[in-house]
């Protein structure tokens, strides 16, 4: 015989949530998120949010025999940052530029972008501000929100904590795919794109600055006392699509996006053996954001280019002939400046590298 239920019990539904999870809640999310995704739609996208998989047209994308280019990224211990500052839209910029700046260097074009939102238990709001964030990204890009993922889960994330992942594919002709490597020849310029600042990169490092210096977030930044400190260490990473379109216009046989690993690691990436990239530290000045981290942290300039982007957010490789043109080019647009150059490319035995060389203004010493 069957035993009747007690008379407290509740609904499974509540069972549900009392255990953690809200599905009604999540259901509302992504009913409010609707008009943010919309925002993105692009010539390719079949469907809208709500299915169980995204679909996207290649063909109606113009693309009739392209190959794909995928990329994954989080924007790592920022969110630390951004949720002691309550400022969280600019993470959702953040988010699809650690991803789709890995695509355009290849000389894909961005075609749409999955999210992917884990929490202990959602705030709508804060889960909100981040996907307009999202949207207002991929917009600028030319990039479909295609869907994502809200998982709350309690017991994994405690009170208040979420992270995020990204995912976005494009596509590229395969005779346009970047890098050429065996187009790179000694003399070759390197083109920089500035960046706008830290982008999601080397926050642990950050991080454990602030708390040493013991500055406060809320304060003017020591360096910019026009600016509060924590404004301009969130500053939502730059989206270089159309600078990387310009660069591969004008001749560009490899692309550089400076993420995780700075300058010293990232340019190389894009090198065959036995070439060097000689970057002047001369040809730029060392933004106020790097100088201060390198003074209060006490940081070589090895450990600051190895960390950072430095003030270079995007590097270009192009023939002599071609290079002072890209910059002009790069230069006439508001959008994509400002560029320079910034060193050459030269032959040395063994892997892949990079060397740093002059004095550079507001770098530390050697």
């Amino acid at each position: 015989m069957t035993q009747a239920p007690p008379s407290n019990a509740r609904p499974d539904r509540d069972a549900y949530r009392d255990a953690g999870v809200d599905i009604a809640l999540g259901n509302a999310f992504v009913d409010a998120i609707r008009p943010a995704a919309g925002r993105t739609a692009r010539p390719g996208l079949v469907d809208s949010l709500g299915g169980f998989a995204g679909l996207f047209d290649l063909k109606a994308a113009g693309h009739a025999d392209p190959l794909l280019v995928a990329a994954t990224d989080g924007v790592g211990t920022k969110i630390l940052l951004a949720q002691a500052a309550g400022r969280y839209r600019g993470l959702g910029t953040d988010l699809v530029a650690m991803c789709v700046n890995d695509i355009v260097v290849q000389g894909a074009e961005p075609l749409f972008f999955l999210d992917y939102f884990a929490t202990g238990r959602l705030d709508g709001t804060v889960a909100r501000s981040v996907v307009e964030g999202i949207a207002d990204a991929c917009a600028e890009v030319g990039c479909a929100l295609l869907g994502g993922e809200t998982a709350e889960m309690p017991g994994v994330y405690g009170p208040g904590v979420f992270d995020l992942a990204g995912f976005a594919v494009g596509a590229v002709a395969r005779d346009r795919l970047l890098p050429r490597r065996a187009e790179i020849s000694r003399g070759d310029q390197l083109v920089a794109v500035a960046s706008n600042g830290l982008h999601s990169n080397g926050f642990s490092l950050v991080r454990r600055i602030v708390a040493t210096a013991a500055v406060d977030l809320a304060a003017p930044a020591p360096f910019a006392p026009e600016r509060c400190l924590d404004e301009v260490l969130l500053e939502p990473t730059r989206l270089y699509g159309r600078a990387a379109s310009v660069l591969a216009d004008e001749g560009a046989s490899a692309l550089a996006h400076i993420t995780g690993g700075g300058l010293l690691e990232n340019v190389p990436r894009v090198l065959g053996d036995g070439m060097r990239a000689r970057v002047d530290l001369d040809s730029f000045v060392l933004p106020p954001v790097f100088r201060w981290l390198a003074e209060a942290g006490g940081l070589d300039r090895t450990t600051l280019a190895r960390t950072f982007n430095c003030g270079v957010g995007l590097v270009g490789i192009l023939p002599p002939a071609k290079a002072e043109a890209a910059v002009v080019a790069l230069n006439a647009d508001p959008r994509t400046a400002s560029a320079w150059l910034l060193g050459t490319i030269e032959r040395a035995p063994g892997p892949p590298s990079l060397v740093l060389t002059g004095d550079g203004d507001g770098w530390p010493r050697a």
